[in-house]
């Protein structure tokens, strides 16, 4: 082998290990991807690692948002939370994910979702622990307004939650256990006013608790009301 074809080939090894050395880190940038998507349609909204597709809610007073060992942490704050960064859907979708309450006496889950051009959040034990409901409706939060229930949250348990936004319906789930089925063609609906509006356009919130937050996931669902009604 003469001396041109072995610096050929050292110079061609080099370029082919230039190439594979910046090839990597965007082959593991799209496999950490939040948003993978499952045959039946679910996008998953976490990398188990990281908050990427998030950004920290820049809320006052905010205790600390971590990940550990593939879940999602909001500290101990007034309020603290993450706000998707991504596209999503402004209507006919289904959220699910599983939250805990690890340390506090108020809401855990403040799920803050779009609902055509304005916005809704769901709240899971508030009030002092306890109360499940869609703040708000015709300027009622979740405490006063028709779709508010008592239930009572045990510390340091995962619960799954599942919401459902149609055309004109909303509905939810908390493990198996259907609590909100609320018509809204006719209603009024909208945040309730303070610095909840930094969940927009999809957020997910604590108040003076620490809670956690593991296997997020949205999808896209079909458009009719009684098409999602039949949903198991």
């Amino acid at each position: 082998m003469d001396t041109v074809d072995v610096i050929g080939r050292r110079n061609f090894a080099k370029r082919l290990g230039a190439i594979l050395f910046l090839a990597a880190p965007v082959a593991a940038q799209e496999s950490a991807s939040p948003e993978r998507r499952t045959a039946d349609g679910w996008k998953s909204m976490s990398d188990g690692v990281s908050l990427q597709g998030w950004k920290e809610t820049p809320f006052s007073g905010r205790g600390k948002v971590r990940v550990v060992d593939g879940v999602i942490e909001l500290g101990k704050g007034v309020l603290t939370g993450i706000t998707w960064t991504g596209a999503f859907p402004k209507s006919n979708f289904e959220v699910r994910l599983e939250a805990m309450r690890a340390d506090g006496y108020d809401f855990f889950a403040g799920v803050t979702f779009p609902v055509h051009d304005s916005y809704c959040s769901w709240i899971n034990g508030g009030w002092g622990g306890t109360v499940v409901g869609l703040s708000s409706l015709d300027s009622m939060d979740a405490s006063e307004n028709d779709t508010s229930i008592h239930r009572i949250f045990e510390t340091g348990r995962w619960y799954a939650l599942r919401l459902l936004v149609a055309k004109s319906r909303i509905q939810a789930w908390i493990d198996t256990e259907q609590v909100i089925d609320a018509y809204i063609g006719n209603r009024e609906v909208d945040l309730r006013p303070g610095e909840i509006e930094l969940s927009k356009p999809f957020g997910i919130a604590s108040y003076s608790t620490t809670a956690k937050l593991r296997n997020i996931a949205y999808r896209e669902v079909p458009g009719s009301d009684s098409e999602i009604r039949r949903k198991d």
